[in-house]
């Protein structure tokens, strides 16, 4: 990098934080600091313990912002005056110096403007997601299982929970069927843009004459809405089946039916649990499955609208993501247009720059 290539990434990189300055709104989320504590020093305050965990959230996540932008705010603050320091002395050493530091600065300032994408109240929530795999039996079953695998190493190099609802096994390998929940803060934000087809080609295991076969699997993800969110569901609207778990689990499993299946009959999704040796915990969390769900059917409903397209054009049968093993290796995202080449990190949960590509792209 020489200097014009540096004083050209410092003007975008200025630019950038003056749009996340604009967006953010830095001064109002500090009144608003200053109403919560002046609210916390009542003594009346606390009573209300529901009222008050809830603030006390608002509180946490307003400071993340903060602190986030303030570093990114002092950072490239503090660069742009040595940079001037440097020409005026003429300082190759200290040229150097910030060119060395040039990706980690340009990082950070990516890092809170991907922050500022997740200031949706849904971003913050944990995320349900089912895989199913599409025609093709055992091949797009294993695919399915791949993405699975994918989505839990992403989940543990985050530090996140992941919580198992429901997995059937594939009849050969693979899995026909899996829904899960990852916690964590933000989770939903990005795994929100993994909604969606993703297609697998590849020379398959399965087949004895070695050739390439191409597998689909969907991929479905909502926000594990929470009690302020009404979705309200009457029993005429759906239909309740059981059936005996096919997990591990034991004697229990084999013997009773406590496995739930819902159909909500107007829009036909459909969603299972057999979690828990409990029928009627396993019908809550069906329950809260088929909320979110809707609820997430509902933001794509306000999102067609307001971009004026089909629904069609956002629901399962867009294909989002290409992941390509052979005859070369390369994953490509259609929205965002970018190839990368490093699918075995990618496939072992390497995927937090691919979603925040995606999440970039949306936000243009």
């Amino acid at each position: 990098m020489d200097e014009y290539e540096y004083s050209e990434l410092l003007k975008t990189l200025n630019i950038q934080l003056v749009n996340i300055t604009n967006i953010l709104k830095p001064k109002e989320l500090n009144v608003r600091i200053k109403e919560i504590e002046d609210l916390e020093a009542k003594q009346d305050f606390w009573l209300d313990v529901e009222n008050a965990t809830k603030i006390g959230i608002e509180k946490n996540h307003i400071l993340s912002k903060l602190a986030k932008y303030n570093k990114a705010y002092e950072a490239l603050n503090g660069t742009n005056e040595l940079y001037d320091l440097a020409k005026l002395d003429n300082d190759e050493d200290t040229f150097l110096m910030l060119y060395e530091e040039a990706k980690d600065l340009e990082s950070l300032i990516l890092s809170t403007q991907i922050s500022l994408m997740l200031a949706k109240k849904d971003d913050t929530l944990n995320a349900i997601i089912s895989i199913h795999p599409g025609a093709g039996g055992t091949e797009s079953q294993d695919w399915a299982s791949m993405l699975y695998r994918m989505y839990l190493r992403w989940a543990q190099r985050q530090n996140f929970k992941l919580e198992i609802l429901d997995y059937q096994n594939g009849e050969e390998a693979g899995l026909k069927d899996v829904s899960f929940i990852i916690k964590g803060l933000n989770a939903y934000g990005y795994l929100k843009v993994e909604n969606g087809i993703h297609r697998l080609v590849r020379i398959s295991p399965f087949d004895s004459n070695a050739k390439r076969h191409t597998s689909f699997a969907s991929v479905m993800v909502s926000p594990e809405i929470d009690d302020d969110i009404n979705i309200n569901i009457e029993d005429k609207d759906i239909r309740i089946d059981t059936y005996r778990a096919s997990g591990a689990g034991g004697q229990h499993v084999n013997k009773t039916e406590s496995a739930i299946r819902i159909t909500h009959l107007d829009t036909n999704i459909v969603v299972q649990c057999q979690n828990d040796r409990s029928q009627h915990k396993n019908k809550a969390s069906a329950l809260k499955m088929l909320k979110s769900r809707l609820y997430e059917l509902e933001l794509e409903n306000k999102a067609a609208i307001e971009k004026g397209i089909e629904k069609s054009e956002i629901g399962w049968g867009h294909q989002i993501r290409s992941y390509v093993l052979q005859p070369y290796q390369q994953i490509k995202d259609t929205r965002s247009n970018i190839a990368y080449s490093n699918v075995n990190s990618i496939l072992d949960g390497d995927i937090t720059k691919m979603m925040e590509d995606v999440l970039i792209t949306n936000a243009k």
